[in-house]
């Protein structure tokens, strides 16, 4: 059994002209130490996903269908009380801006022994001994020094640096992080991402990794969900996705990095954008977007414009578009062909 199996995971909030869907159908699996990368443009429904995980989503957000199974128990299933022993415990969560996560009026070492003593019964000194022990081991410079600091003492890199020192305080089994590098320069952020992947590795932690940047991805995943409109729309081995990505959005995506364009000329992008999720397009919600809705003989396919594609299987992904269906068939029909 997997550590954390998700099943159909429905979303949605009630809002005054009726209930939107935030997620749909969301299915996919992790492993215990494995490393798992969302991406998706804004508004595809990464964060909430990683959020519904541990039921941490605002009114009027709630979960209306799915399964979230976690070493075998049923998160959907839990009272308020019994989320609290999961989270921060056993699943981390690492958000996109550690202002927003430390408490400004508090020490670092405060907020870190809080945490420890909330899951743990152990005295005040054997807390901060072990916060000391996590702050050099994410090398934070003086780490005994910057137990007794508050969060606006410390630089974008180090507040982002306690936060994971934060996450793996208890020795959880799994790290969901959001976006964590999204507020760093470029250099700070490669940092904080070797870091983060060294912890894991080194403690045997799962992560999910949400994330705009595909190549962050390819050089830290294991697996991949590619999201649009809160669908996931293909999902496998980031390796193959990123070598031969089968739905035109993870093409789409792949072909907007900046080096995927010629020097001196504009950057590739998917036209359009995200439709809304209070209107969403008939049949395959990239419908409008997508370059390859026409056949070989320009007429669209109905299919797209009519139909919400399930998934297929392509080689080890899993991918929802009718054009790779269609495709499918049409190499089986020769194979079987005579």
């Amino acid at each position: 059994m997997a550590l954390l199996e998700v099943n159909q995971l429905d979303v949605r909030f009630a809002l005054r002209q009726g209930e939107v869907r935030a997620l749909r159908d969301v299915t996919f699996s992790l492993e215990r130490g494995e490393r798992l990368g969302i991406v998706g443009e804004s508004g595809a429904g990464k964060s909430v996903a990683a959020f519904s995980l541990l039921n941490l989503i605002s009114k009027p957000g709630f979960i209306a269908g799915g399964d979230i199974i976690f070493d075998g128990q049923p998160l959907t299933q839990m009272t308020e009380r019994e989320l609290r022993k999961i989270r921060g415990n056993r699943i981390s969560m690492i958000f996109q801006d550690p202002m927003m996560t430390l408490n400004p009026v508090l020490s670092i070492g405060d907020q870190m022994v809080e945490c420890l003593k909330a899951h743990r019964r152990i005295s005040t000194r054997e807390a901060r001994a072990i916060a000391l022990d996590r702050l050099r081991q994410v090398q934070i410079p003086s780490p005994e020094k910057r137990l007794d600091q508050y969060p606006h003492e410390l630089s974008g890199g180090m507040r982002q640096r306690i936060i994971i020192a934060i996450a793996l305080l208890l020795d959880p089994d799994i790290i969901i992080a959001d976006e964590p590098t999204t507020a760093l320069d470029v250099t700070i952020q490669a940092e904080i991402m070797a870091l983060l992947l060294a912890l894991c590795e080194s403690h045997d932690v799962a992560l999910i990794l949400i994330t705009h940047d595909l190549g962050v991805v390819s050089q830290v995943t294991q697996r991949m969900l590619v999201m649009y409109a809160g669908r996931v729309i293909e999902q496998g081995p980031t390796r193959e996705i990123i070598n031969d990505p089968q739905h035109p959005y993870t093409q789409g995506l792949l072909n907007a990095l900046p080096q995927m364009a010629t020097p001196g000329e504009k950057l590739n992008q998917i036209r359009g954008s995200m439709p809304s999720l209070t209107h969403l397009p008939s049949g395959c919600a990239f419908h409008p977007r997508c370059d390859f809705i026409n056949r070989a003989d320009g007429a669209p396919r109905s299919a797209c414009i009519k139909q919400v594609p399930g998934f297929v299987t392509s080689g080890h992904c899993r991918v929802a578009c009718h054009m790779v269906a269609e495709m499918l068939e049409e190499r089986r029909l020769k194979e079987e062909t005579p």
